[in-house]
């Protein structure tokens, strides 16, 4: 399958990946024939980018670290939570820790599949995803840390509820500026949970240089979860801004990395780049030789020198040749296409 901006899609083509509502349940399954209705309506709901079956490129997926049914089921979860927030009732830190298991089993068999982050988001699903995406890239940070299990489950549910404090924030400058301070205190009020899981709400807009939020702390005043998940929530949000715009993953890997020292932590940016996928599978690219291909498989460590396929005709036939980067130093992408 090929990753493509949806304006690009056309009536008749096959969708490659399954697309989630707000509450866990399927909106789109993997292999439905789109329609111009169904396209509009992604398009309504904010999608700006598809997976789209093609059969030069069957064989290529995308892996996850993290099964469908467990993204379905953390999502049913987060929006069960939410909503008993918004009801002003309490939440079930018991099912946020079964769900957190789930995960980390997942997380635990695949640690060695790079990070896509390339689930379908709409206006309703983007606040789930973006809380499991924080999640899973703060896990897998923390594994090549070498935490522990009690240290990653501490640091997952962290993650994953570190906006908790965003629900019936109010919607205003100081509203979302003290969205920590409130996650903060819904947490700490969870007796439950360890108070380093409320830490991670708090700090997680701190900046090592001591220019952030809420407290304005510095370096080793702020915790270790908190660093990590500092690192995933920015990446996830350069790659999915608030305005709606599009971020390539390579533009936004860049961004990060020049906040290395100052509001990121170096040593948490060093091991996120070990296995983030800068080019995920199925996007287009144009090689420094001219040629265009998509992109079909990775090398864990060298996210820059993924292997792209590239298609000519010959003789009324269409010839794939697999180039990989990894073995042409003097190749590289040049340029990401729709």
């Amino acid at each position: 399958m090929r990753l493509v901006d949806i304006e690009s899609v056309e009536p008749g083509q096959v969708l490659g990946k399954t697309i989630y509502s707000s509450n866990g349940t399927v909106m789109l399954a993997q292999g439905v024939q789109l329609t111009v209705y169904m396209i509009s309506q992604l398009k309504r709901l904010g999608v700006t980018m598809l997976y789209i079956k093609d059969p030069n490129f069957e064989d290529v997926s995308v892996e996850d670290p993290l099964s469908d049914e467990t993204k379905q089921m953390v999502i049913r979860q987060l929006s069960e939570t939410f909503d008993s927030l918004r009801s002003g009732k309490p939440f079930s830190a018991k099912a946020i820790s079964n769900a957190v298991d789930q995960l980390l089993m997942d997380i635990m068999e695949n640690q060695d599949v790079q990070l896509h982050l390339s689930d379908i988001r709409t206006h309703d699903n983007a606040a789930y995803l973006h809380a499991i995406n924080v999640c899973a890239a703060s896990v897998m940070i923390g594994l090549n840390l070498g935490y522990n299990m009690q240290q990653l489950k501490e640091l997952a549910i962290g993650a994953l509820l570190h906006d908790i404090g965003k629900i019936d924030a109010p919607d205003d400058e100081e509203g979302r500026h003290h969205h920590t301070w409130r996650g903060f205190e819904t947490l700490k009020n969870n007796h439950e949970f360890s108070l380093l899981i409320a830490h991670v709400a708090l700090q997680h807009h701190e900046h090592v240089d001591g220019s952030g939020q809420p407290r304005g702390l510095a370096s080793d005043q702020i915790h270790p979860y908190a660093k990590i998940t500092a690192v995933a929530n920015t990446y996830d949000n350069l790659l999915h801004p608030a305005d709606g715009g599009r971020v390539l993953p390579h533009e936004a890997v860049e961004t990060l990395n020049a906040m290395s020292g100052t509001k990121l932590d170096h040593e948490i940016l060093v091991q996120f780049n070990r296995f983030v996928s800068i080019y995920p599978n199925g996007i287009s690219v144009r090689l420094s030789n001219r040629q265009t291909g998509v992109v079909v498989g990775q090398h864990r460590g060298l996210p820059c020198r993924p292997v792209v396929r590239v298609l000519a005709r010959e003789d009324g036939d269409v010839r794939a040749e697999e180039i990989d980067l990894a073995r042409h130093p003097t190749l590289f992408i040049e340029a990401v296409l729709s």
